[in-house]
């Protein structure tokens, strides 16, 4: 008997993946998954900040994104504090861009501002956001591979603090554009430094062959011997219409080992010393990117933001001792890392279905002749009422999530299940693999945690389900940031008669 259920112990199925483990308690809730303020109430139902999950349901239906505001500016605060205090004595603090690409709104952009940090955005509408927000052009960044020429205006219309070139025609085109409107822009070139991230190979964007970037190895351009990112450098500096502002890499995003981040930043120090020594070009700013992970399963153990901040911090004091240099001032991108876990997406159960899966008997046959014998085990389909049109990433880079089961507590045998949406794909998979009750039925409530980064952002209206809205919780009290769809919505588009 199980100290935690009083049931009969059911071991792991063979169908699951070795990492997950059969929990000692269903009902638990595994804490670096989940933001501050989720709890159980006393009824045994999921609650945030004391607000019952049935509540949320009954005010806004389901899905639905839930987000703690709190939990997201302690996370902001968090790196800040963590990242001046490690860099103070190196080049007198960070400057910490918060990633909107992972999850943007004029709420998110507002707290953002109020908690001390700046904004990093990918494109014009995400530019809309922030000027709808308030936020001073002097705190934003725009990234991008390909920005329209629409896009550079409106970046030097709000007088934006940096934009991140990312190839040497674009280099051209800031400047072109610049120097016609007879204004400055502040440019930071975007690097591609060779280091390879241990993360989805979609999600690695450091190493040489995909999109980002002007490549650090030598002979990449047209000008023999010298690399795409020293040409770079030498062009911005002719230009009357671009102030350089220094250099910029990102290795990937959802990486837990700090190898690549310290060999990135050692490698662009030394490109920023080269540049010094042959051009007499300084270079007073580095931003480091982001892509720190968090906790989507039990297994991942992200780093908190104190220890990455020291980690990188003695790299960059130890190369620019080595190198003899000033130290530029540091800036970072987290995104994943504030937002992630701020949010659990709510969905409310419908068709259940069990199926048998064949999987080879284990050992081997009584004689050589023998054939091992299969043996079926049964795996459990949870249907939902969203799925890949409001969580992508499990299709998209076989992202893995964990589940509860948020109605109430439950004393039943913990059965392997695969979380499922309503879309007209095999594929549409929530969660590939993870232990629930047995007596989960329809109409129950999941909750489904660390879904604030890039589940949202990445939404889609396929099959023409309406995207779902963002509720903010702030000590007890809710509010909808961003509003659910409706089928109203998605028709208003239609022009056909």
């Amino acid at each position: 008997m199980t100290a935690a259920t009083g049931k009969s112990a059911n071991p792991a199925s063979p169908l699951a993946p070795e990492w997950l483990q059969v929990p000692a308690d269903l009902n638990a809730l595994h804490e670096p998954m989940w933001a501050a303020g989720v709890a159980r109430n006393g009824d045994g139902e999921l609650a945030i900040d004391g607000i019952p999950v049935s509540e949320l349901q009954r005010q806004y239906g389901t899905p639905l994104f839930v987000m703690s505001e709190n939990d997201f500016r302690a996370r902001a605060r968090a790196f800040s504090d963590a990242f001046n205090d490690a860099f103070a004595d190196i080049c007198g603090g960070v400057d910490v861009y918060y990633a909107g690409k992972s999850f943007l709104c004029t709420a998110v952009v507002r707290w953002v501002e109020e908690e001390g940090l700046r904004l990093d955005t990918a494109s014009g509408g995400e530019l809309a956001v922030a000027a709808r927000a308030g936020i001073p052009g002097a705190d934003v960044a725009l990234h991008g591979n390909n920005k329209s020429d629409a896009e550079i205006h409106r970046a030097l219309d709000m007088k934006l603090g940096r934009i991140v070139v990312d190839s040497l025609a674009e280099l051209d085109r800031v400047a072109t554009i610049a120097a016609a409107r007879n204004e400055t822009a502040r440019v930071m070139l975007r690097l591609t430094p060779g280091v390879y991230a241990h993360t989805h190979e979609f999600i690695a964007t450091a190493h040489e062959d995909q999109k980002f970037g002007l490549s650090m190895a030598g002979d990449s351009t047209e000008q023999a011997g010298l690399s795409a990112a020293e040409e770079a450098v030498a062009a911005a500096s002719g230009y009357d219409s671009i102030e350089l502002l220094g250099l910029h890499c990102h290795i990937g995003s959802q990486i837990f080992e700090p190898d690549g981040f310290a060999l990135a930043a050692e490698k662009l120090l030394d490109f920023l010393a080269a540049m010094q020594a042959k051009y007499s070009i300084v270079l007073p700013e580095l931003d480091l990117g982001g892509g720190y992970g968090i906790a989507y399963t039990p297994v991942d153990s992200p780093r908190p933001a104190t220890e990455i901040a020291q980690a990188m911090a003695a790299v960059v004091r130890s190369k620019c001792a080595e190198l003899s240099i000033t130290a530029p001032r540091i800036s970072i991108e987290p995104g994943r890392a504030i937002v992630g876990t701020t949010t659990f997406t709510l969905y409310e159960v419908g068709t259940l279905k069990t199926v048998r899966v064949d999987t080879p008997a284990g050992g081997t046959a009584g004689t050589a002749d023998e054939e091992p014998e299969n043996v079926t085990y049964p795996r459990r389909y949870v249907s939902v009422d969203g799925g890949m049109s409001d969580n992508a990433r499990p299709v998209l880079y076989d992202a893995d999530y964990s589940a509860i089961l948020a109605t109430r507590t439950s004393d039943a045998a913990p059965q392997l299940s695969r979380v499922v949406g309503k879309h007209c794909e095999s594929g549409d998979i929530v969660v590939r693999d993870v232990y629930l009750p047995e007596d989960v039925a329809a109409g129950d409530l999941l909750a489904v945690p660390g879904t604030g980064a890039y589940c949202w952002a990445l939404s889609s209206n396929y099959n023409y389900l309406a995207r779902p809205g963002v509720v903010a919780v702030r000590d007890g009290s809710v509010r909808l940031i961003v509003r659910g769809e409706t089928e109203q919505d998605l028709l208003n588009r239609d022009m056909g008669v």
